[in-house]
């Protein structure tokens, strides 16, 4: 029981603290978060000015999982921006040697482990229950 606390921790800790990093990202370096978007995301959120504000939302979004607080909320909306960040590397994922759907040239091993994270985060989110170290949780206990 402690153990499976403990590794849920660690889960939210690390999935929480990737979102503050690629936060973090946006905030400090708003032309290369708009190129990685361009480069591997159809552009879909490549805007600039948008960098900022999606970065300071995304770090937001990483402490509130990290402390796990309001988690009802906040880990379907990690799950549903590192799970869409999968989707949108799924050919990286399926092929990460570059055998059939990418060529020696194209492929990019860096992106296998998004499918790690998504997988992370659905477990927080259909595990929520089990989550006992969970700021909100003692809140509720006062």
């Amino acid at each position: 029981m402690a153990v499976r606390a403990a590794l849920l921790l660690a889960l939210r800790v690390t999935t929480g603290a990737l979102l503050v990093v690629w936060g973090t990202l946006k905030v400090m370096e708003p032309g290369y978060a708009a190129r990685v978007s361009d480069a591997f995301y159809g552009g879909l959120l490549s805007g600039r000015a948008l960098q900022a504000p999606l970065g300071w939302a995304e770090i937001a979004l990483g402490a509130l999982v990290i402390l796990g607080l309001f988690r009802r909320i906040v880990y379907p909306l990690q799950a549903l921006v590192l799970c869409a960040g999968a989707l949108a590397v799924w050919k990286y994922i399926l092929d990460p040697l570059g055998a059939w759907l990418l060529t020696p040239e194209t492929r990019q091993y860096l992106f296998f482990p998004s499918s790690t994270l998504a997988v992370a985060s659905l477990i927080l989110v259909f595990f929520m229950e089990f989550d006992r170290l969970a700021l909100d949780r003692a809140l509720r206990r006062r």
